[in-house]
C-alpha cells in the first residue's frame, strides 16, 4: 500500500448489510457506491477497498457484487446462515475490525461505512494505536451516537450517495 500521490492513503471498508439496510428503511433508496469512490478519489488515494457481504446466492446479489468489484472494491463474502429456530446468522464485524487493524499502520485515512455502535471500540483503538484518521459514513438516524462521538468525522448518507 504504497501512495503514488501526495494525497492521503485511505481504507474503505463497508458493512454492506448495515448500509443496505438503513439506506432502505429511512430513504426507502439504495446507496451509490460509485458516487461515494468518486468523491473520496478527489481528496484521497484509495489503497484498499472492501465491501463485506453476506451471500444468500441470488442473481442480483452476485449482479451487485461484480458492480462493487468493477468501481475497485474487494468484496468479501459470507455465507447466509439460516438456524433451525428461524433466526439468521450474517455479519463481518469480527472480519472488518481485523482488516482495519492490520492496515492500520499504512493507512492515514480509514473510512468506515456502518452505523454500528460495536464499532466505536475498535475507532478509537486504531485511532490511538495508529494516528490514523476516522471518518464514518452512516444513515445519521440509524447510526450509533458512540460511533459518531468517536470519529474523527461523521458524514451522514444522504442524497448525495442514494441512486
Amino acid at each position: 500500500m504504497i501512495s503514488s500521490s501526495d494525497k492521503p492513503r485511505s481504507g474503505i471498508y463497508v458493512d454492506v448489510q448495515n448500509v443496505y439496510y438503513t439506506t432502505r428503511q429511512i430513504y426507502n433508496r439504495q446507496f451509490n457506491y460509485r458516487a461515494l469512490w468518486e468523491h473520496l478519489a478527489k481528496t484521497t488515494d484509495i489503497s484498499v477497498a472492501t465491501a463485506y457481504a453476506i451471500d444468500r446466492g441470488i442473481s442480483d446479489q452476485r449482479k451487485f457484487q461484480s458492480a462493487l468489484r468493477h468501481i475497485g472494491f474487494e468484496v468479501k463474502l459470507k455465507p447466509y446462515i439460516s438456524r433451525s429456530d428461524g433466526s439468521s446468522k450474517g455479519d463481518w464485524d469480527v472480519g472488518i475490525t481485523i482488516d482495519i487493524i492490520k492496515n492500520a499502520p499504512e493507512l492515514d485515512l480509514i473510512v468506515l461505512l456502518s452505523g454500528d455502535g460495536d464499532f466505536d471500540v475498535l475507532v478509537n483503538y486504531v485511532r490511538d494505536a495508529y494516528d490514523v484518521g476516522v471518518d464514518i459514513y452512516g444513515v445519521s438516524a440509524l447510526t450509533a451516537s458512540s460511533l459518531k462521538h468517536s470519529a474523527d468525522r461523521f458524514h451522514p448518507i444522504d442524497e448525495t450517495f442514494l441512486l
